[in-house]
């Protein structure tokens, strides 16, 4: 099929499009470039520099390239700028994906992948997070979420709009051949952090809590590969071929991993040392969240490629080490 993934020069939407072509469909790219790489796709790809609001512009590329399915990871995604700058978010993530979706319904195009998140649900009821938890997101960023996952019920009803949400838990790794990686600018996620405070490019890493109820008293969290992430998208295109289908799914391998043991592979994978510098507790941050993943294992076929947080690193690493700079210090 082709595809537009909206987002697909970001860390989560280059991926899939490696694993869209390399399942046979076509993708065709929109992205800012605000935050994504032009670098990180790969040459001959349909692509739109173009704001997901962007109306007219929407509609020249559903007039020109005939797309059948829609795939969106153009949201921005940090928590703490959420509180601060909650407008931005919602005129983002929310207000410019119903724009997108306008565009969709006036072109004919009805069906939707969507990136949500597992901070949908606030501080969860029960470990692990399965699909039918309370939603009671903490934050604007999740909360935005949550209003597009609601809007998508309501099209679907209203529009017969078929749709599948996945509500990621932490993304990471890189590209199995070291092809394309993780690049944010600011960086918060804890592997590249604690590769980069390895290599002497990053200040000490900071290691929030150490008095958590948890085996070593770090926090845990659900790391899952981003070609795990990708391929689950893709499973989910035949599901949507009756209108008005709707699916929700948690992403994760459903075991977790500490902040001291994610270091201890970093550690292991490069042969570097992770200079690091404890703190206090972060407030709202829960000691440990992973995902029950059984639905999307049931329904799609689904099975993480990679299962431990020693095998992601290894990916991370690989990209890492010939791109200390990221994509804008090219190679090495």
């Amino acid at each position: 099929m082709k595809v537009l993934v909206a987002g697909g020069a970001g860390y989560i939407g280059s991926h899939c499009v490696r694993q869209l072509l390399a399942a046979g469909h076509e993708p065709v790219i929109l992205d800012n470039l605000v935050y994504g790489h032009r670098a990180a796709l790969p040459a001959g790809l349909g692509f739109y520099e173009a704001n997901l609001g962007d109306g007219p512009a929407l509609d020249r590329i559903f007039a020109t390239e005939r797309i059948d399915i829609v795939m969106h990871f153009a949201a921005y995604c940090y928590v703490g700028e959420s509180v601060t700058a909650p407008m931005k978010y919602y005129q983002n993530n929310v207000v410019a994906t119903l724009h997108l979706l306008e565009a969709m319904l006036r072109h004919g195009v009805k069906r939707f992948v969507f990136s949500s998140t597992c901070a949908t649900f606030g501080v969860p009821e029960r470990m692990p997070m399965d699909e039918t938890l309370p939603q009671a997101p903490l934050n604007p960023y999740g909360q935005t979420k949550l209003d597009v996952e609601n809007a998508l019920k309501a099209l679907a009803r209203s529009d017969g709009l078929s749709f599948a949400a996945f509500r990621y838990f932490n993304a990471a790794g890189a590209a199995e051949d070291g092809s394309i990686g993780e690049d944010h600018d600011p960086e918060t996620h804890l592997i590249p952090l604690a590769i980069g405070a390895a290599q002497g490019l990053r200040p000490a890493l900071h290691v929030f809590g150490t008095d958590y109820p948890t085996p070593d008293g770090t926090g845990q969290r659900d790391y899952v590969h981003v070609d795990d992430l990708s391929r689950a998208h893709i499973a989910v295109f035949d599901r949507l071929a009756a209108p008005g289908s709707r699916y929700f799914y948690n992403l994760g391998t459903g075991t977790p991993s500490s902040v001291k043991e994610v270091i201890a592979a970093v550690q292991q994978v490069t042969g570097l040392t992770v200079p690091v510098h404890y703190a206090a507790r972060r407030e709202g941050d829960p000691p440990a969240l992973y995902a029950d993943s059984r639905k999307a294992r049931t329904e799609l076929g689904w099975q993480p490629k990679f299962q431990t947080i020693r095998s992601i690193v290894e990916t991370a690493w690989r990209w890492h080490r010939v791109h200390p700079q990221g994509y804008a210090g090219g190679k090495l």
